[in-house]
């Protein structure tokens, strides 16, 4: 027995991997070896083993235990189910099973015995034997394993050193050895290298992909150049841009230095009203601009509209990735907690310090910056340039959110890779930087990608039945992100990935320029095969994983025919269309103004001609007017009549192309549970079940919180005998009241339930989830939410309204109207049958 050793225990050292070919005849498939029942991958070796281990499941697992065999390899930690099949050894590889973590992917390992736990290192030494082994992983998951009194001591402190010492990135070249660990074998390579891309996803490598993608959005007048197809104008810029016809690559190439990093505007995406968006970085102020190159500048800004273009800022109002990286880290010590150090946040200050994180305001600026821009791109025949002083960063984050707002094709899940492709990893977002695998570079490590995501969450919360990926597509993503094997996050842009991939056809010297390369050696070995991209799904999951990834949706509405090529009937942005051709206006903070240094080359009276020096006065309607306001204020008055018919009450047809505007209020941003809390409960309690009978005491009270619901329902159901009497009754009043409460901008005290057909006209304005019971259930007519709206309040109603509550512990009908919300670990007591 080692327990109570002194002596630091030394792993016995492990025999050198021997890699087996095990090819097929035509040298096609991968075969995997079986091991004690693990199927390893090709290549794959198992460093250490223990047996009768039961691993903690998750609520999304079904809660409870489950009795297995815990491996450690130099890859993953794999736990492999007593009861799970046999492997099909002719299946193709799966690189981590459902009960599987990557060893990249682990944070801290932690250990617990009794009555103490300790944060295990490369070289600490244990002098107890652990009775559960928990792993913190980088994306947020807690995985425990608990040791059973028959498991050998042996084996347990043996797997815990050596996951101790695998996991821990020693040196820079460790994500390098992980990559061979997974796929370095010979194998691996053949079955990679044969192995197809999705043909039906567009991965914008070359001229003729975003050709495809200017024909989809119909964005006449724009054609894609290859001046950049050897980086030499811009080293972050992809191959292809997309610019203005009326400009030649003779002409374009003159516009690079003027901005930073040669990061000039390009074309994004054409809202179907006319209008374009664009991207771009900060002006270059120090070089003398030509009157050649402002007639070209202009062309490129204004693209193919003539009249009006609005500049968005985006550094005023959005977090900086220093801002993001730290609330990130906040948000993580709030939920996971720190076992070793026993620091928990007490339940009453858990929302004060959730707030104090700040990730929920910046999940809510980068929303309310996407609805502004998504407004003015409504109202048509105007150019919108995003402006980001590097244009890599939040500039990917708002340009991907008002696509995703206003475009239904970006809310299906072909659609957002095809998204995430152009506008992130083909646009120069710096996934190794921000991701940080080496995590040797703290400076530039900064969650941006997972910034958007969780945006993005909070839009399919509000407006689950547009969306048709789901939240369980969105967190496979996100753990996606975290594993140092794919090349859509192993580079900075699209030239370091064709290095690193050596798809790069030629090679620049100084002397001798772009050459092509010389193969003097015919029988050298071929390259490695480039890493999978993340997009490659059965490679990482199931295909019941998979099945999970989509939900069914009404099928899109054709395109309304334009009227003259603009649909605008917005009073405010008339006027604004109506301003002197050339007009450039900067939104910042929502609201419009012209300054005179906006356009570097309009300031100077000796470069410039009348026309320019003209166009520095404001339009009369944006003078000391909030902008954004008026645009709201006059889509809503629009709009809002048009949802109801006169007579039915019905919804009549929308247009699958308006903007999906959040509820951007406090009790209207939500924390995204299934992620950040899908191992608060391993982090923050631990107990040692005799059976999976005896559930967790959080459990039990999730569970006497259900009870106590039933009997309320039960009790209520008394009252009202006819259930359809009873459904027209309340959930009128539960959409109107939550309307009421967010017009209010407080949840402490219930509104009075308005009268007449108002309640249904504002009820069809909220987005899914606020009307409906659950973010599933069948949707309440109009015509009868007026009629319950009409009809005398019932005693049950009345008391209730007089009864104060707070959106943490308010009535039923407001929490099942919004599950999850509140204080979450509220949440999770009675999440078991709100959301399991």
């Amino acid at each position: 027995m080692l327990t109570g050793s002194k002596s630091t225990f030394k792993v016995r050292q492990m025999l050198p991997d021997i890699k087996e070919r095990m090819l097929s005849q035509s040298g096609m498939n991968a075969r995997s070896r079986d091991v004690f029942g693990l199927r390893c991958l090709p290549g794959e070796c198992v460093l250490q083993r223990a047996v009768m281990v039961r691993k903690k499941l998750t609520a999304r697992e079904g809660r409870g235990w489950l009795s297995g065999t815990l491996f450690c390899t130099h890859f993953r930690v794999a736990f492999v189910p007593q009861d799970a099949p046999k492997p099909d050894d002719n299946a193709d590889p799966v690189l981590l099973g459902d009960h599987d973590v990557a060893l990249a992917s682990i944070e801290k390992v932690v250990v617990v015995g009794p009555n103490r736990t300790k944060l295990v290192t490369p070289n600490s030494s244990l002098k107890f034997t652990p009775e559960e082994l928990v792993l913190y992983c980088r994306d947020l998951r807690v995985i425990c394993f608990l040791f059973d009194r028959l498991t050998p001591d042996v084996q347990v402190i043996e797997m815990t050193h050596t996951i101790a010492k695998t996991y821990q990135p020693l040196k820079p070249g460790s994500v390098l050895s992980f990559q061979n660990a997974a796929l370095g074998s010979v194998e691996m390579k053949q079955f990679l290298s044969n192995r197809r891309r999705d043909a039906h996803m567009n991965w914008y490598e070359s001229a003729s992909d975003w050709e495809q993608e200017v024909e989809r959005c119909g964005a006449t007048g724009w054609r894609v150049s290859s001046v950049n197809d050897r980086f030499e104008m811009s080293t972050s810029l992809p191959r292809f841009l997309v610019v203005p016809q009326k400009v030649l690559d003779t002409e374009l190439k003159k516009s690079f230095a003027h901005f930073n990093d040669g990061r000039i505007p390009r074309w994004c995406w054409r809202h179907p009203r006319g209008s374009d968006l664009l991207r771009m970085s900060s002006f270059q102020n120090n070089i003398y601009h030509e009157k050649d190159d402002i007639r070209n500048l202009e062309l490129i800004l204004f693209g193919c509209q003539s009249s009006l273009c609005v500049v968005v800022e985006l550094g005023e109002e959005l977090p900086s990735p220093a801002d993001i990286q730290l609330a990130h880290g906040r948000l993580r010590a709030l939920c996971l907690g720190d076992i070793s150090t026993s620091v928990t946040v007490p339940d009453d200050k858990w929302l004060s310090t959730l707030e104090g994180t700040r990730w929920l305001d910046y999940t809510r600026s980068c929303l309310k910056k996407a609805s502004e821009v998504a407004c003015l791109l409504r109202s048509g025949h105007m150019t919108v340039a995003l402006q980001e002083a590097e244009d890599r960063d939040m500039s990917c984050v708002v340009s991907s959110l008002v696509q995703v707002m206003c475009d239904p094709h970006c809310r299906t899940q072909r659609g957002f890779q095809n998204l995430v492709q152009k506008e992130w990893v083909m646009a120069g977002h710096r996934f190794y930087s921000r991701i940080n695998y080496h995590r040797d570079n703290d400076k530039e490590e900064a969650p941006v990608f997972l910034l958007f995501l969780d945006c993005v969450w909070q839009l399919w919360s509000q407006y689950p039945s547009r969306f048709q990926l789901t939240d369980d597509f969105l967190l496979a993503l996100h753990d996606s992100t975290h594993l140092p094997l794919f090349s859509s996050f192993l580079g900075n842009c699209q030239r370091e990935r064709c290095r690193r991939s050596q798809n790069l056809g030629q090679s620049y010297t100084p002397v001798n320029g772009w050459r092509d390369p010389h193969h003097s050696d015919c029988t050298s070995e071929p390259p490695d095969p480039p890493l999978p991209p993340v997009w490659d799904w059965s490679l990482q999951y199931s295909k019941q994983r998979q099945a999970r990834f989509t939900q069914p949706v009404p099928a899109t509405l054709p395109l309304r025919p334009l009227l003259n090529g603009n649909l605008n009937t917005h009073p405010d942005t008339h006027r604004l269309a109506d301003a002197i051709p050339g007009s450039v206006f900067l939104l910042s903070r929502g609201v419009f103004s012209c300054p005179a240094n906006l356009l570097p080359w309009r300031c100077g009276g000796g470069s410039s001609s009348g026309v320019y020096r003209k166009s520095h006065r404001r339009a009369l309607s944006s003078e000391n007017v909030p902008g954004l306001e008026r645009l709201l204020k006059a889509w809503s008055l629009t709009e809002a009549p048009s949802v109801l018919t006169s007579n039915s009450g019905l919804h009549g047809p929308l247009d699958p192309y308006e903007p999906l505007l959040p509820l951007l209020m406090g009790p209207c941003m939500g924390l995204w549970r299934e992620c950040y809390h899908r191992g608060a409960l391993h982090a923050q309690a631990f107990s040692h079940p005799i059976s999976a009978n005896h559930p967790h005491p959080v459990e039990r009270l999730a569970q006497e919180v259900q009870q106590l619901k039933d009997q309320l329902a039960e009790a209520t159901s008394n009252t009202h005998p006819d259930p359809s009497a009873r459904k027209t009754t309340n959930e009128p009043r539960r959409a109107a009241n939550l309307n009421q409460n967010t017009n209010n901008g407080t949840f402490l005290f219930p509104a009075s339930r308005p009268q007449g057909v108002g309640v249904a006209t504002r009820a069809a304005a909220l987005p899914d989830s606020l009307n409906h019971n659950t973010t599933r259930a069948p949707h309440t007519p109009p015509a009868a939410a007026a009629a319950a709206a009409a009809a005398p309040p019932s005693r049950t109603a009345s008391r209730d309204n007089g009864n104060k509550h707070t959106f943490l512990f308010g009535h039923a009908s407001a929490t099942e109207a919004r599950p999850g919300r509140g204080n979450p670990k509220v949440a999770k007591s009675n999440g078991a049958s709100i959301s399991s």
